[in-house]
């Protein structure tokens, strides 16, 4: 069942197009990510959803709601971690984590959180005073803190250290199997291939690509890489028919395939007929990062 349904979605500033023609739905329980080059239209796109921005014309339903018409029941179901936030200067970490909890009618314990996150040290510090890593774990709580069915969180790990990240990666994880949908935007390939089900690739206003992240990969022209030094000449005709070769290149005396597992195989094979030992022989697989590249251009500021 879609718990965040979007059809048909544009969204223009003056005269340029931030969002062109997006549609996409969201699965009950599963982590959806949005990625894109800078200014693809991903942030655009979640604040449609998550109501602050109004679409110029589509549709938007977050868990049946319209996200404008409906404004009360969406906030009680959606929590939401923004791009660029700020509180108050002066508040404390602690006193934001209890403020937003007494908001909302059925609030997460927001001290055993604020621990998940390696906050606990800094409840008692000024907004001012945080570091931007401590801003950013505060503002995750704060999306989290109204324990929300569906949860949107844009570049959520930003300004984290890699062992933040990580610990970040893990509390998504726990938040998923307790049965909330996490909408993620992100520009970390990591972060996305080990945390989605399922990813929209975004560019130039347009999703280009919508797959598992296996499936992406598997989508992207880098395929598998094979490269080596022969103990004998090969030819390389013959290393081109190779099933599933897109590519064969020689450099400083080093062969270099590009196809698939099947062309892994088919090669070993080969070298075993011919009596030919592959020296530094090195198998490279595709990764999110290759299919990225092979399926989005570049973007402008937005």
């Amino acid at each position: 069942m879609a718990v965040i349904e979007v059809s048909g979605l544009h969204r223009a500033y003056g005269d340029r197009k931030a969002v062109d023609g997006v549609s996409f739905a969201v699965e009950e329980g599963e982590i959806f990510g949005i990625l894109g080059p800078n200014g693809a239209g991903k942030t655009t796109t979640v604040e449609c959803v998550e109501g602050l921005r109004r679409p110029d014309t589509g549709r938007i339903r977050v868990a049946g709601y319209d996200p404008v018409a409906d404004r009360g029941p969406v906030t009680r179901v959606l929590g939401a971690q923004l791009q660029e936030s700020e509180l108050q200067p002066k508040i404390t970490a602690g006193e934001a984590l209890e403020l937003y909890a007494a908001c909302c009618p059925d609030p997460a314990d927001w001290r055993a959180l604020a621990e998940r996150l390696g906050l606990t040290g800094s409840l008692g510090t000024r907004f001012a005073k945080l570091s931007g890593g401590q801003k950013q774990r505060l503002f995750i709580a704060l999306a989290l803190v109204g324990n929300p069915r569906i949860v949107v969180l844009d570049e959520l790990t930003t300004g984290l250290d890699p062992r933040a990240r990580r610990d970040t990666w893990r509390l998504i994880e726990d938040v998923r199997a307790s049965g909330v949908t996490v909408l993620l935007v992100t520009h970390f390939m990591e972060e996305a291939q080990r945390l989605c089900d399922r990813i929209a690739l975004i560019d130039r206003g347009r999703i280009t690509a919508l797959d598992t992240p296996s499936g992406l990969i598997e989508r992207t022209a880098s395929g598998t890489e094979i490269s080596f030094r022969p103990s004998a000449e090969l030819d390389t005709e013959q290393l081109a028919a190779l099933p599933s070769a897109v590519s064969v290149t020689r450099k400083d005396g080093r062969v270099v395939i590009h196809g698939t597992d099947e062309t892994v195989s088919a090669l070993l094979s080969l070298l075993a007929a011919r009596g030919i030992t592959a020296h530094q022989l090195r198998v490279t697989e595709a990764t999110l990062d290759d299919a990225y590249l092979d399926l989005t251009g570049t973007g402008t500021d937005t």
